[in-house]
């Protein structure tokens, strides 16, 4: 038997979710779409993968931009897509989805010879299949000759190399061909060529799972009880799962079927509010596989299967709702109160956190989104406003030219704004840096934001790389009614940038004169957590190392998965910035940077009088941006000799 790569391999359906925005309405009626990877075998693939078994997909898409699209969001959930086959005629499936009610879930499948459909015997590779621990094959890729007939192919290897063999039945009648094209939402029609067709493959299976109906229809009888012993009779050694919904699940790993459908292994659901059902049945095969593949009792497994279904029915979307292995055991921990996944503010932190894509652990940021401050300037030199448009693309070019030449790639970074900067928000795109982008109206205390006080529409428009960054003033001394505006503001920021899937950057800078302690910025931090706000990435001026300590720790008492903090400059003098660099070493979460006019300030000014031109510009900004770096390396470099030593002793 070859050692095992993958603990699942996932063959069939994926493609595209088109999911109505509205709730509540007929699919017809719809006006707006979020788009999510689909297709049960897709959503499976990304429910393990997050459960944290070694995933692989097999499959086809289309070689255009949804195809694309489906291979990169696997891959970014850590499935391995290197056998998924590009199909140079056929376009990825699509499908329109609705939530009308808590009993309407309509579905329009756009499928008439989509790609995985395509799927047939040469994709099968059998090394690849002998690769891994178990084979998960759901039951619409039964239903076409090429299909079938690659998926019996996918199964004789399994069998051949002892990989356990998995059917999710996953009926579909309309992918069938038995109903009208817009009746995707039936779930049962009885079939005799379909049971047929079932029961030709249900005898190699180890595992099979399906809702009553699916059970029915894979046994051609309606009698739930009497349909698992005809599965039984085709196949005497499967364990045989029965989706129950609400009411949970009902297993038979026995060889005699006992005389009552309770007589089998019976595990409770969890009663939760429910939103979306579409998606609860590969969530659950998802967490009973996470046990299945380890080894642990049918009971266990049944506890994250009816887990991981509860969650999934509160949110809204497919794959994008699949729990994460931090979110299971917290909803399944002991010590915690029964749960409702809708509004537990830390199981929707959880989710956030552990979902999103880990990439710039570290983050050295030129920091150019000033607008109020460069205005002023040009005002000073004489400059039209004009010029600033170009003097922000000569910043952007200094950026990308240290990060290439420093090979600071996944590290390098700008805060540039849309005002006088758009272009260099979409330019930079090819060039892999961070883009933060500020939201705030300059100078506003209490904040406002700049777009206005729709800040959800404002933030719907944002592709979803850039990062949103927000400057605050504020003191945990501030008036109370000041305060309660802040967090007012600030929360209703970040419930945007939850509902946009956008990261949010919190600055903080205390007013001007007011009075800055050790544990000021700390008690800020602290405050802005009472209100339930947790942003990605915290922005703070220079603190002493006490107040750097301090900082560090009330963060990481909340949110250990805060992506870190980056120092801002306040157009400080590069000796002052080292200090301030080195004065942060005790605190880990430090995590680069974002700082602007301590590296553009002087060279702009000349610039905008006429006294330096574009090149020598650039080659400033540079120049100091460069420095900065390779004060911040120092700073690293110097905390990993203190960790070496530490390690010898």
């Amino acid at each position: 038997m070859t050692t095992a790569n993958f603990d699942v391999i996932c063959m069939g359906r994926a493609a595209v979710d088109l999911y109505s925005q509205q709730i509540g309405e007929s699919l017809e009626d719809c006006r707006s779409f979020n788009k999510y990877l689909g297709g049960s075998s897709g959503n499976i693939a990304i429910g393990v993968s997050r459960l944290g078994l070694k995933t692989a997909m097999l499959t086809r898409v289309g070689d255009e931009q949804m195809g694309r699209f489906v291979t990169s969001e696997l891959r970014r959930n850590g499935v391995n897509t290197d056998h998924i086959s590009l199909d140079p005629t056929r376009l990825t499936g699509l499908v329109l989805l609705g939530i009308q009610d808590t009993e309407s879930f309509p579905l329009l499948f756009y499928r008439d010879n989509c790609a995985d459909m395509a799927l047939e015997e040469r994709d099968i590779d059998e090394s690849f299949i002998a690769s891994s621990r178990a084979l998960v094959i759901t039951g619409t890729h039964f239903s076409t000759l090429e299909t079938f007939q690659a998926s019996k192919l996918a199964l004789a290897y399994a069998e051949k190399h002892q990989v356990k063999r998995v059917l999710d039945i996953d009926y579909r009648p309309v992918l069938w061909g038995l109903t009208a094209k817009g009746d995707g939402e039936t779930r049962y029609i009885s079939a005799e060529s379909v049971t047929e067709h079932l029961q030709s493959v249900i005898p190699h299976f180890d595992l099979i799972v399906g809702t009553e109906e699916e059970i029915h229809i894979a046994a051609g009888n309606e009698n739930t009880l009497q349909a698992v012993k005809k599965i039984r009779e085709l196949n005497p050694s499967a364990t045989i799962v029965v989706k129950r919904g609400s009411l949970g699940c009902v297993v038979f790993d026995q060889q005699n079927i006992p005389e009552e459908l309770d007589g089998g292994i019976v595990s409770q659901g969890r009663k939760v509010d429910v939103l979306n059902v579409l998606g609860a049945g590969d969530a659950f095969i998802s967490g009973f596989l996470r046990g299945w593949i380890r080894n642990d009792s049918i009971n266990k497994c049944c506890e994250y299967a009816n887990a991981c279904g509860a969650i999934v029915v509160s949110r809204h979307g497919c794959s994008p709702a699949m729990p994460t292995e931090t979110e299971l055991n917290y909803f399944l921990s002991e010590h915690q109160a029964p749960i409702d996944p809708a509004s537990d503010v830390m199981l929707n932190h959880l989710h956030r956190v552990t979902t999103r894509q880990d990439k710039h652990r570290s983050v050295y940021a030129l920091a150019f989104d000033h607008r109020k401050q460069l205005l002023d300037m040009a005002d000073e030199a004489g400059a039209c406003p004009s010029k600033l448009f170009t003097l922000k693309s000569l910043i952007a070019k200094a950026a990308v030219k240290v990060s290439q030449e420093e090979n600071l790639e996944g590290s390098a970074g700008i805060l540039v704004d849309d005002t006088y900067g758009q272009r260099e928000l979409f330019s930079t795109r090819e060039s892999n840096l961070w883009v933060g982008r500020p939201v705030e109206l300059p100078g506003s205390r209490p904040i406002a934001f700049e777009g206005g006080e729709d800040i959800t529409s404002t933030l719907s428009k944002w592709p979803k790389h850039h990062v949103v960054k927000c400057l605050v003033f504020y003191h945990p001394d501030d008036s109370v009614s000041m305060r309660e505006t802040q967090h007012k503001r600030i929360k209703s920021l970040y419930r945007a940038c939850v509902r946009q899937e956008l990261e949010l950057l919190l600055e903080i800078i205390p007013p001007k004169e007011s009075k800055v302690s050790d544990d000021t910025i700390a008690r800020c931090i602290e405050n802005f957590y009472q209100e339930g706000i947790y942003p990605d990435w915290w922005k703070l001026p220079a603190q002493t190392t006490e107040g750097w300590k301090q900082t560090n720790n009330v963060i990481e008492s909340h949110d250990r998965w805060c992506r870190g903090i980056l120092i801002l400059g306040l157009e400080a003098p590069m000796n002052v910035l080292q200090e301030s660099f080195l004065n942060s070493v005790q605190a880990p979460l430090c995590k680069g940077f974002a700082i602007g006019r301590s590296v553009f300030s002087e060279p702009s000014k000349l610039w905008l009088r006429g006294e330096m031109n574009d090149t020598q510009l650039v080659d400033q900004v540079a120049e100091n941006y460069r420095e900065i770096v390779h004060m911040w390396k120092q700073r690293e470099n110097q905390i990993s000799q203190s960790e070496n030593n530490h390690a010898h002793r």
